[in-house]
């Protein structure tokens, strides 16, 4: 099963593309009024020596088009030296046209007075128009590396409050401003800059559906700045969305993602850059913008860092341009790229597949989007669990029909399926798949049950349910005891997971078997994990909503979960190219064209680690710069090494 890595080729001299967004210090989005070329020059300058290849820059559009029909020439000219100084420190950027939010502020031209963005004619001829101009004057220069219609235009074109503007007029917008600069023959790569924060990514209806406007666009930018409950799944959150958002098919770039330092400690802020970077290389992102170039403390008295004021620390460097620890990690992350080539390397292949409901993305009739929160959290939770357990997955879309090349198929916490998925998993188990669901009653009360057909037959089960109700989980640890062998599991162990969630979800389903086999009870004798021989494979199905549970529990991560998952890839006969003896780090693999195999061992321990990763077929273990064999692997807190993968029997 294929685990995309698809990456911009039109410009091999800045390829993957490692920059920052930009604003100078000397004005934050109001620089081109007080353009200082010579601290300009000196923040690329700081930039370049620590690796990083690119920016995104921006034109802020109230100052740029002063009137409905006018560019400022004088800003132009210096958006023009800001290109040459680029030139000089070799590095390039991707401009961005309309600039309306930033920061936390939403800045309109005067000349607006209120026109919608999507559905006024006049409105969107007058961006178009903004867009073909700016492309047109400097989509020659060497420089530009690429265009961005938009800074986060979901937070600009509507109010928060407001209901989202229709997906179709979003997706006709989106294509008039790609048309815009493609009509001027520019052949630089183009996205939206919306944040790709649409329903397929998100669960979140905002109107800019990733699926949609993807056909239009050339790569997808995700912009990631999530709160979260527990360490190791924020640490995979960029991760994640980034493989969501390989819905569209093109390359994924994170295009936006990084902290304020007000927020954390220094150190903490490098721990979250590392893991941002390494974990959402693996998730297959081949780009990285983070947020931001420099601190502006000498603009607290200036918007939006008055009364944002948090806004003035995202800096990479501080605002006297010395580097933070995130341009540090940065910096290390460029030379592993290098010691890699990595842009000649794409994600091994795998043969275990998340599913991604079509609940998540789509409004069926008299459906509930109250679901989709749930949906979400569960697919996270399943994911951050599936890398722990040192089980690479695929995403597969119900939506887009599953993926039939796998041999296990992960539906963690699931009862919404389509029928025809539903007929599609047992062919696949008939075929020799392994399908494991757990399943969760959700978080709306209404309609309980399973939204499925035939889950009797399924599983080999009989369903207890009571029409109505939810069987609530009383105890605040739920223990699974295995009766047998299951996997990597032995008969007799326990795997210990904490009850948590609403009323309504913190539920398991009450089943007898009937064909299928108990292989673990929970603490009151009932049956936890059932498994059920169809044709030339299995079924697994939990009754206890395992992920869930994690999803709405504090600092849950690692649970035992993975212990599971672990198990389930033995049972399918999964293969997993690299098993680590600690569930506080995950390794996952990436080849060269050229046959060279690396590993990366991202630790999540909050102390020095020291593990012994095992190659599936014997390989042996190298560092980068020696090449000297290594056995035994100490990670510092948080750290991620890069190995060379050599020899091994053939797979």
């Amino acid at each position: 099963m294929q685990r995309t890595t698809a990456r911009l080729t039109h410009d091999a001299s800045v390829s993957p593309w490692l920059g920052a967004n930009f604003w100078s210090r000397t004005g934050g989005p109001l620089m081109w009024r007080s353009y200082d070329p010579k601290v300009v020059r000196e923040e690329l300058a700081v930039l370049a020596d620590h690796g990083l290849n690119m920016t995104r820059s921006f034109y802020y559009w109230p100052d740029f088009m002063p009137a409905p029909d006018r560019i400022d020439e004088e800003l132009s000219d210096r958006f023009l030296d800001f290109l040459d100084a680029h030139t000089e420190a070799g590095m390039k950027t991707v401009p961005t046209f309309i600039v309306g939010h930033m920061s936390g502020e939403n800045w309109d031209p005067a000349w607006r007075a209120g026109r919608d963005l999507y559905a006024d004619v006049w409105m969107v001829g007058r961006q178009a128009w903004f867009v073909r101009e700016m492309t047109a004057r400097h989509r020659h220069h060497p420089a530009v590396t690429g265009w961005l219609i938009s800074n986060e235009m979901p937070g600009y074109g509507r109010v928060q409050g407001e209901a989202p503007p229709p997906a179709e007029l979003v997706t006709t917008w989106s294509q008039l401003m790609v048309q815009a600069v493609r009509s001027t023959g520019a052949r630089q790569p183009v996205s939206l800059g919306d944040g790709a924060w649409g329903i397929e990514v998100t669960g979140r209806d905002n109107g800019f559906s990733v699926r949609e406007t993807g056909k239009e666009v050339d790569f997808v930018g995700p912009h990631v700045y999530r709160m979260e409950t527990d360490r190791i799944r924020q640490h995979h959150r960029a991760a994640f969305e980034c493989e969501l958002a390989s819905v569209a098919g093109k390359p994924v770039v994170l295009e936006e993602f990084g902290l304020s330092t007000d927020f954390v400690s220094s150190e903490n802020a490098g721990h979250y850059y590392r893991q941002s970077l390494h974990n959402s290389l693996l998730a297959g992102s081949t780009g990285w913008i983070a947020w931001n170039n420099t601190d502006y403390d000498a603009l607290a008295d200036q918007s939006p860092y008055d009364h944002h004021a948090f806004e003035m620390h995202f800096g990479i460097t501080d605002s006297t341009g010395r580097p933070k620890a995130p341009l540090i990690e940065l910096a290390a992350f460029s030379k592993v790229l290098r010691q890699v080539d990595f842009d000649r390397c794409h994600r091994e292949d795998t043969d275990a597949a998340l599913v991604v409901p079509a609940f998540l993305e789509r409004g069926y009739p008299v459906g509930y989007a109250a679901d989709r929160p749930v949906v979400f959290a569960s697919l996270r939770q399943g994911y951050t669990t599936a890398r722990l357990a040192d089980l690479p997955v695929a995403v597969t879309r119900e939506q887009d029909g599953l993926d039939r090349s796998g041999k296990l198929y992960l539906l963690p916490s699931t009862r919404q399926l389509l029928a025809p998925t539903r007929r599609d998993l047992e062919e696949l188990a008939r075929d020799g798949a392994t399908v494991y669901l757990s399943y969760c009653s959700g978080e709306t009360g209404t309609t309980r049950g399973p939204w499925f057909q035939g889950l009797d037959e399924l599983f080999g089960v009989r369903l207890q349910l009571s029409y109505g109700l939810a069987e609530t989980i009383e105890d605040d640890v739920v223990e699974l005891t295995f009766t047998e062998d299951f996997g990597t599991l032995a008969a007799g162990e326990v795997l210990r997971v904490r009850a948590s969630g609403s009323d309504d979800a913190r539920a398991y389903l009450p089943v007898v078997p009937d064909g299928a086999r108990v292989v673990a009870v929970d603490g009151h004798g009932r049956p936890a994990l059932l498994r059920h021989r169809l044709g030339a494979g299995e079924s697994v199905l939990c009754t206890y909503p395992l992920e869930y549970m994690a999803a709405r529990t504090r600092k849950v991560n690692p649970d035992d979960t993975h212990r599971l998952y672990s198990a389930l890839a033995e049972v399918a006969g999964v293969r997993r190219p690299v098993v680590v003896d600690s569930p506080y780090v995950g390794a996952d693999t990436v080849a060269h064209e050229d046959g060279r195999r690396f590993t990366w061992l991202v630790s999540q321990s909050e102390e020095e680690a020291t593990v012994h990763p095992a190659g599936a077929t014997g390989e042996t273990f190298h560092d980068l710069d020696s090449g000297a064999r290594v056995d035994a692997v100490t990670l510092a807190p948080f750290g991620v090494r890069v190995l060379e993968l050599r020899g091994g029997a053939a797979a």
